[in-house]
């Protein structure tokens, strides 16, 4: 009788546990920006991967909104706003009110695509604007968002790409957690991209993809109940106090 008590009580916990998750990701959001070079309606293969995570997340309740880049018009710089006309401000605000922000590239000569590298310069303001940390803290606004990326191309470059942008993402504060990336590339001199070349059914990118699917969401999850409370304006005097003045 009082293994059937433990097993009932473990089972209403379990229970309970799994409708909490549930319900805290049904509040979260996620942003899925596509750099392909291509404006919509074209066709995107990077596109295709970056809807197979939006239904994973669709699946976890978690509100999901993918955009291009290409369909805003963003101006090189490195400011939140480059005026005249200038549309990043707009992308800005959707990366400021989601929880896991994941970005997909296609390789281009074996590099990000010119969109993606431009994305990471445009968030550099946060460095060296007002408006981008807690007076309290001094944590930048990404501090809590967990961000991965998605990578497509037909020869090579899918591991420095995924270096660059989620170096580029833990330097401006978002948090990485292990297994954020997936990829896909085909055969050197190929001629056929993910989806012609039936990437769609390869295991390894389909593999990855779930690893970071569930890991994204996972330490959303944790971050959004236990929030970072690292005070960088307290480190930063820390660190004066044992430095050569500059």
């Amino acid at each position: 009788m009082m293994m059937i008590r433990n097993n009932v009580a473990t089972h209403l916990l379990t229970t309970k546990k799994y409708l909490d998750d549930n319900q805290s990701l049904a509040s979260m959001k996620a942003l899925i920006i596509n750099c392909t070079l291509k404006p919509s309606p074209a066709f995107s293969n990077t596109d295709a991967l970056i809807n197979k995570a939006a239904s994973q997340l669709q699946e976890k309740n978690v509100g999901t909104e993918i955009i291009r880049l290409v369909d805003y018009e963003v101006k090189p710089g490195n400011s939140s706003d480059q005026g005249n006309g200038d549309q990043w401000p707009l992308i800005l605000e959707k990366i400021r009110n989601c929880d896991i922000l994941i970005i997909g590239t296609p390789i281009w000569m074996g590099h990000l695509a010119s969109t993606a590298q431009r994305m990471i310069e445009r968030l550099d303001a946060i460095f060296h604007e007002e408006g981008f940390t807690d007076e309290k803290t001094g944590q930048y606004f990404t501090y809590n968002k967990v961000a991965g990326c998605l990578i497509t191309g037909n020869e090579d470059g899918a591991h420095s790409c995924a270096a660059q942008l989620l170096w580029s993402m833990q330097e401006l504060g978002f948090t990485i957690p292990p297994n954020v990336n997936a990829y896909w590339v085909g055969l050197a001199g190929g001629d056929q991209d993910y989806v012609e070349a039936g990437g769609e059914q390869y295991l390894y990118t389909n593999t990855t993809l779930r690893y970071m699917i569930g890991n994204l969401t996972y330490f959303a999850n944790l971050l959004k109940n236990n929030p970072i409370d690292t005070n960088l304006k307290e480190l930063e005097e820390a660190a004066k106090a044992e430095s050569d003045p500059e």
